[in-house]
């Protein structure tokens, strides 16, 4: 295993952790070098108006905001790259993280900021028609299905926001919530039962989403009664939660049952040394881009502090 190059810091994934590290990286001299993943920009890319990150009086649309991080960390000099880590040994006092299968770089500091993915339901006709009429994402793809019946399956904060963002779009929303209550909080919830057109269906689950080319309807299951019924719809979004990208350091970190990446309470250190994590790969709780920012901004404390103690830095 040959490593083409050494590094002080090297940060994994670009959302406001990923971004915010690197801008208080560079500022440290740490001279960070940042591979974006996957998903440049992060979930952010993926959403539309942001209205609640302190500093925007008037709101700003999530990807010109992660234009905007970008830009900061690079004009701090950064050294932000396109690429994907996939595989890393966290063996010796050096960490090495593999990009694209190929190149291998040693780091003396590694900040994990590569965030959290939607979840599917599981369904085959869900993936055969994703991109037909099933998103994850109702603010990237409900503009679509303007003045159509459209169906959202879930029951936490997201998916009542989804709901309601699409009910002023929308014909009529049909919201499928497999408990007899939902989980998110009660304003949100208020809000979604106050919507004239959103029709809640309680216990039920999707059985399949029904289409040929397209979707044309969902078809549900009463948890209680066993009946199913078919209801006409030209798109169907799925806001059932995310999972946090944190497979390829399984085995090596420390983890919840979900995945999460586990902190020493109060920092961003994970179990390793000299391995920090940070943003909504290790927060279930909070899950927003201003906590995600200060937590990138905790990671990057902690790797100077760590590497001026080992007189690296």
């Amino acid at each position: 295993m040959e490593s083409n190059e050494r590094v002080q810091c090297l940060i994994i994934g670009s959302g406001p952790a990923g971004y915010t590290a690197a801008i208080y990286a560079s500022r440290a001299g740490l001279k960070p070098v940042l591979y974006q993943g996957i998903q440049p920009g992060g979930q952010l890319t993926i959403t539309t108006e942001v209205e609640n990150y302190p500093g925007y009086p008037d709101g700003i649309q999530g990807p010109e905001m992660m234009v905007h991080f970008e830009k900061q960390a690079a004009r701090m000099g950064a050294d932000i790259r396109y690429g994907l880590a996939t595989k890393v040994d966290f063996s010796g006092p050096v960490h090495k993280v593999q990009i694209d299968e190929e190149k291998w770089i040693e780091a003396d500091s590694v900040i994990i900021s590569t965030g959290a993915s939607a979840k599917w339901l599981g369904l085959e006709s869900e993936q055969r028609l994703n991109g037909y009429g099933v998103s994850a994402c109702a603010v990237c793809d409900g503009f679509f299905f303007k003045g159509k019946e459209v169906a959202i399956v879930g029951a936490g904060d997201t998916a009542a926001e989804e709901a309601l963002y699409l009910s002023k779009i929308c014909a009529q929303v049909h919201m499928i919530v497999r408990r007899d209550e939902m989980r998110a909080s009660k304003v949100m919830q208020d809000r979604v039962k106050n919507t004239a057109n959103i029709k809640i269906y309680w216990n039920s689950e999707t059985d399949e989403v029904l289409g040929d080319k397209k979707v044309s309807a969902v078809r549900i299951k009463n948890n209680k009664t066993g009946e199913k019924q078919e209801i006409p719809v030209s798109a169907f979004f799925v806001a059932i939660g995310h999972q946090p990208n944190s497979e390829i350091f399984k085995g090596w970190l420390d983890m919840d049952e979900a995945g999460y990446v586990k902190t020493v309470p109060g920092t961003s250190k994970t179990n390793i040394e000299g391995v920090f994590a940070a943003g909504d790969v290790q927060d279930k709780i909070y899950r927003q881009a201003v906590t995600a920012a200060g937590s990138g901004c905790m990671a990057a404390l902690d790797a100077e502090r760590y590497l001026s103690a080992k007189g690296i830095h």
